[in-house]
This record gives structure tokens, sequence and C-alpha cells, in this order.
């Protein structure tokens, strides 16, 4: 069974990234599916949710390379890919690696970033390579990509066009915790931070397995006609501008399949399609101006209400 590559590893990283970030199971259980799936996170929500402690334990989770580059305006697109250099005892230029050539990225704030900037992480996450002075270099088999960004400055700040939001596999919000939790956070971190004890529950070779098994879970006929049809709504809706990409579709059947998989299952039901399609859809949908159409049309509700209205295949 495929499933046997993914559930174990899956359920290993949820649960010990858990150990240092409460409350926020679903959101974490995403993020493990977007990095089995070979995606990328967008995590777009205001500052002090615990963006990137969450980004933190997963580095820590996975015994794998990190690097964190802070975006700020004066950042250069070499900061990111690396330059060459003239090694002057080898009389040669040499490259010298960026800090893209982690396994694992946190792009923290990456709309404080110019557009140039911002577009030099775009050729990696599409072609997992980079290109520095004509010269093309592969990056890592595991590349993954959690970006931040505060959705509420104004000032200071670019925009990411559509085309590279696009690149995110999802789009997450952390919110605030239940006050429950948000005690359990001051109780846990009082003293010493549950991040410093956290040890790897699985290697880069582990996630790459899983990440192969992924795309061997079955997707029905059927159910692919489902997702088409999602897709297909995002286009013609009155209250959308722009709909779902075919690039969309594709990553939602891939998601589908590990949400599959990591539920021990070997083949796509229509509830793994729906507990993924509003992180993997939402972002890439630009609803109509609301001086037109009601108040409250977001690209999360669109799609919720899609899913309520498409009709779904009764036996997957």
């Amino acid at each position: 069974m495929y499933s046997e590559s993914i559930a174990p590893v899956s359920s290993a990283l949820a649960e010990n990234i858990s150990r240092a970030v409460f409350g926020k199971d679903d959101k974490i259980r995403r993020i493990v599916c977007a990095l089995i799936c070979g995606g990328h996170v967008l995590l777009d929500d205001i500052p002090g949710t615990g963006k990137t402690t969450l980004c933190k334990a997963l580095a820590k989770t996975v015994d794998a390379s990190f690097r964190r580059i802070q975006f700020t305006p004066d950042l250069l697109p070499s900061d990111i890919t690396g330059v060459n250099f003239f090694n002057q005892k080898t009389q040669s230029f040499e490259f010298r690696p960026g800090p893209i050539f982690a396994d694992i990225i946190l792009a923290d704030e990456l709309n404080r970033t110019t557009p140039r900037t911002q577009s030099a992480l775009l050729e990696c996450m599409e072609e997992r390579q980079t290109t520095v002075d004509g010269e093309t270099h592969p990056l890592g088999g595991l590349f993954f990509v959690i970006a931040t960004q505060n959705p509420i400055e104004s000032q200071g700040v670019f925009p990411l066009p559509q085309a590279q939001i696009d690149r995110f596999l999802m789009r997450l919000s952390l919110g605030y915790p239940v006050r429950s939790q948000e005690k359990r956070v001051l109780d846990e971190y009082m003293t010493v931070s549950p991040l410093d004890g956290l040890k790897a529950a699985a290697s880069s070779g582990d996630i790459l397995k899983a990440r192969e098994a992924a795309r061997h879970i079955t997707v029905s006929d059927a159910l692919k006609d489902y997702i088409i049809s999602l897709c297909e709504a995002t286009r013609t809706a009155d209250s959308v501008r722009l709909g779902v990409s075919t690039r969309g579709a594709l990553q939602l059947m891939r998601a589908s399949q590990v949400w599959a998989g990591m539920d021990g299952r070997d083949f796509v039901i229509p509830d793994d399609v729906k507990a993924v399609a509003v992180p993997v859809l939402a972002h890439r949908i630009i609803p109509r101006s609301q001086s037109t159409i009601r108040v409250g049309d977001t690209g999360e509700n669109i799609v919720s209400l899609l899913l309520d209205t498409v009709p779904a295949p009764i036996n997957g």
C-alpha cells in the first residue's frame, strides 16, 4: 500500500510540530500535506500568531537543512540565489550558493521586498532551479518554501502579483488561538521554549519517499470530473473576476492524493477534495469589486459556497 509510506510519516511530523504549536492541528496537518505534496505554503496573517514558530518547528521536525530569509526593501536577488566571485587563489570564478539552496526555506515578510527580488523566488519555486550569470543551478529534491506576509500592512510593502501567488500550493491563516490554547502558550513558554526540545521525527528521505508514493494514490475519473467542475464553477461565478487555472486543478488533485494517503487510503474520496479545496483554490480567485457584488465575497467564501453547490460523486 502506497499509504504506508505516507500515513506514519505525516502523523509523526504533525504530532511533533504540535508539541511547540498549540491549538492549530488542522493548519499543521495542511502544512504537512503541502510538504509531502511538494508544493509551497503562503502564511497570510497578522503578526504574533505563531507563523515563524510553526516554520521553525517544522524545520526541527525534519532532519534537513533550514534557512530563514528576512525580506526587506533593500534585499537583492543575489542575496537569495547566490553570486559568482573571483577566487584569488585559483584565479577563477566560483559560485557561492545563497540561502535558497537549503531544503526548507522560511521567506519571512515576503511582501516587504521589491518585485525584482520577489521574482528571484519565482523560478526557484516553479522550476526548482536558479540561474546566475547564465548558469543554471538545480535545487535540492526536498526544496520547500513557507512564505509569510502581513495582510494589514499598507505602507512599505509590495503586494505579491497574482502570478506569484499562484505558485503557492496553499494559503493558510493561523488566526488567534482559543482562550484555553492561549493560556497553554503562556504556561509552556513561561520558562523555556518547547522549540528547544524538539527532535527530528523524519528524514528528508522519508519525505521524498512519501512524495513519490502520493503520485500513485488512485484518483477515479469521477473525482477528476468533480475537481474540474469545481474549477470551472469558479470561472463562471458572477462574483469572480478571475477563476482557478489548470495549474490550480492539478494542485487540488495532488493535495487530495496526499490527504488520502495521510488517512491511510490508496484512493481519493470526495471528502479528501473538500478538505483541501479552500486552502488550495481560494488564493487563486480574484473576486469582483464589492461595490457591485454583495459584501463578504472572498476567495474562501466563494470556494466554500461552490463545495455546497457543485454535486460530488456518490461513489467517488
